[in-house]
């Protein structure tokens, strides 16, 4: 379960401070797969990192229970200045993981070669976005959490992820960002609607997307 606690968060922007939660309040339940959905622009990847950890609320606060990832496929938390190989290992140290195995399976799924030996630095986007999909998946979370993560590769890598994400659903759960009503259909059962500020909660994944239409189209 993951819950918001009077959650607030905003930032400086060219016209003025912008507001993405003011004093939410919302509940992630366990064993529900869940979408967030949101217009362009409302601040749904901001709150994913929130979820995770990665950014700060303004005020009010995260509960977390069970392990969660960082969004699959950020790759903002690597240190350019170690290579691929030492990143992995140091968030495998930082998660209490078998460095070796962890090691092993991320290298294997992000197919980066010998580039795990270079700095991140020389790293492209690409490469950055599969080596960061491929350590999450390498580590057992209870929760994982998607952002637009099809994006990642060719159509080849991008069949991989899927295969893989789907492997992952047998014990774990997702939230997930996606404008793709296939992709929220496939995967999820329940949702959030970002809108003016507020989470609204959603046990149908059907009247989720009509609402996001509406409003957000």
């Amino acid at each position: 379960m993951i819950r918001f606690h009077d959650l607030s968060k905003s930032y400086p922007s060219y016209g003025g401070r912008h507001h993405v939660l003011d004093r939410s309040n919302a509940v992630f339940e366990a064993g529900v797969n869940y979408a967030l959905m949101g217009h362009n622009g409302a601040g749904k990847s901001t709150v994913m990192r929130m979820v995770s950890g990665a950014d700060l609320p303004t005020s009010g606060w995260v509960e977390r229970q069970g392990m969660v990832s960082w969004p699959l496929g950020f790759s903002g938390g690597f240190n350019s200045t170690m290579t691929g190989r030492e990143n992995v290992l140091f968030v495998a140290r930082t998660y209490g993981q078998n460095t070796a195995e962890v090691l092993e399976a991320a290298a294997d799924f992000a197919e980066i070669g010998k580039s795990m030996e270079m700095p991140v630095s020389t790293y492209s986007t690409g490469m950055k976005q599969r080596l960061a999909f491929g350590l999450s998946l390498a580590i057992s979370f209870d929760t994982y959490l998607i952002d637009e993560v099809t994006s990642v590769g060719d159509a080849r890598f991008k069949r991989k992820c899927d295969e893989a994400l789907l492997g992952r659903l047998a014990t774990s759960r997702v939230i997930m960002i996606s404008h793709s009503e296939t992709t929220i259909r496939k995967y999820c059962q329940a949702g959030m609607l970002l809108w003016d500020r507020n989470l609204y909660e959603y046990d149908d994944i059907e009247e989720l997307i009509k609402d996001y239409k509406t409003v957000c189209r």
